[in-house]
Parts: C-alpha cells; structure tokens; sequence
C-alpha cells in the first residue's frame, strides 16, 4: 500500500496531466460533432477488422462443415435427378426410383499405368456393390469392381479393359468409350459412323444402352477426331471434364433394375438362337 501511495506521490504531476487530458477530450467529443464522428469512425473501423479477423477465422475453421452440407445436398438432388420421370420428382423413398446413390470420398487414386483403379471409403456396409458407376460433380469416374465391409476398388475410366456406352449430346449417336492408355486427360469414342457430323467441342455424356451409369452424365468434349476409311467410323478424342489426377468427392450409383434389364437381355438372346 505504501508502495502505491509513495507512486502516486511521485508521479501527481504527470498523472494530473493525464487525468486533465481526459477531461479535455471528453468535453471535445461531446461539444464538436465532427471530433466525434470522427472517433467513432476510427472506433468503427478498429473495431469492425477485429470483427472480420474473426469471422474469417471461425469461417476457415467451419469449411468443412460446410462442405459436407453442400456434398449432401448435391446427394439429394443426384438422388431426385436421376430418379426424375417426365411429370414429377419422386420422393426419396419412392417405389419407382430407379437408382440409389452414395456419397464416398476417394482415398488412392492411380492414373499413370494401363490399368487404374481408385480406392473409395465406401463398401458392403453401405450398400456399395460390384458394377455400380462413380462419377464426380464434373463426370464419370469409372464402375466398382470389388468391394469389402467398409471400401471398395473403382476401375477407373483410364483402363485399358474400360468399355463404357457414351453418345454424343446433341445428336444421340452413340459408340463406345475406351482409352488407349497415352494421356489421362483424354479417353476415346469410337463406331461412331461416318454420316454423323462432328465439330470440336461438342459434348460427349452416357447413352441411354447403358445398365450402369443414368443417361446423359458429362464426359467430356471433342478434342479432335479422324475417320477410320477402312471401317467407315470416326475415332475420336474425348478432353474429359474431370481432371483425373485430383479427385476427393464422389457419389455411387446403383441401377435398381439392372438385374431386371439383364435378364431379360440375357433371356432374348436365347430365343433367338
């Protein structure tokens, strides 16, 4: 105690002159409208950066969070887009859903041999089966081709045994997808015939033929082509829309009348043997 009352003792003159400062400056503010406005702004605007400082550090932290609703929001609207017929959405647990879709997440992804596969965090426990397609918000990705409890493996579309049914959108001609294992950002259409007429960047999506994949997924577009004369088909070249060698979020799909639709394949190449 005697310590601050020998410190108050020293210093009076100077802490007098503080204590006069305030009062003076209080007195300025309050009579002097633009001494005010402008301390307030000056307030406001120390105050306001701490307050965005803030934001922007909770916000950064909470991306993740946010990133898993927008994940399961694009789920639910593949889910009713695929499951859309021509008058009306059906709900989630309608009986004349045609698919079921899964959101996964890859954890290895191989794109640099002639055969590679994709490892996703996804497997029996969620209903994940063989020959279910994979795709990302830009395109396809490749069709699961084994599976354990919790994981499964994904033939890539950068296969060389990949063999897709791809069309072109805006006119419906339709052939098979391949690659032939040179460039991971291009894979290849091929028996499209001669009379159809291409053009550089026209896009490329999933044919209707296909048991696997919903009709009209993104592929890519038209990079360049060359017709086969001995054959009368094009060869051409796809830029796919994903960019392979980085992908983290996919969604799972299942046909649910795939069995169905084999079978009765299966069943009419018999009878007419």
């Amino acid at each position: 105690m005697q310590q601050i009352i020998n410190f108050l003792i020293r210093y009076k003159i100077f802490l007098l002159y503080l204590f006069l400062l305030l009062i003076s400056l209080i007195f300025t503010f309050q009579s002097h409208s633009y001494h005010q406005s402008r301390f307030l702004n000056s307030a406001n605007y120390f105050s306001g950066n701490i307050y965005e400082f803030f934001d922007n550090t909770t916000s950064y932290f909470g991306l993740k969070e946010e990133n898993r609703k927008l994940l399961r929001e694009n789920q639910r609207l593949r889910y009713q887009l695929y499951n859309k017929n021509t008058d009306t959405i059906q709900p989630l647990d309608s009986l004349e859903n045609n698919y079921l879709v899964v959101r996964g997440r890859v954890i290895k992804n191989s794109y640099s041999d002639q055969r590679n596969y994709i490892t996703i965090n996804k497997g029996k426990t969620d209903s994940v089966e063989q020959d279910m397609g994979v795709i990302t918000s830009k395109g396809i990705l490749g069709i699961v081709e084994n599976t354990s409890n919790g994981f499964s493996t994904v033939q890539s579309i950068l296969n060389e045994k990949s063999n897709i049914n791809a069309k072109i959108k805006n006119s419906n001609h339709f052939g098979s997808l391949i690659w032939n294992t040179e460039d991971y950002n291009t894979v290849q259409l091929v028996d499209i015939p001669r009379l159809v007429e291409l053009t550089i960047g026209d896009t490329i999506v999933t044919g209707a033929m296909s048991s696997i994949f919903p009709e009209n997924v993104p592929i890519g577009t038209i990079k360049k082509f060359d017709l086969d004369t001995s054959r009368s088909f094009y060869y051409i070249d796809v830029d796919l829309f994903n960019d392979m060698t980085n992908i983290e979020s996919v969604y799972i799909i299942k046909n649910l009348n795939r069995e169905e639709i084999i079978e009765l394949q299966e069943e009419t190449e018999i009878n007419d043997q």
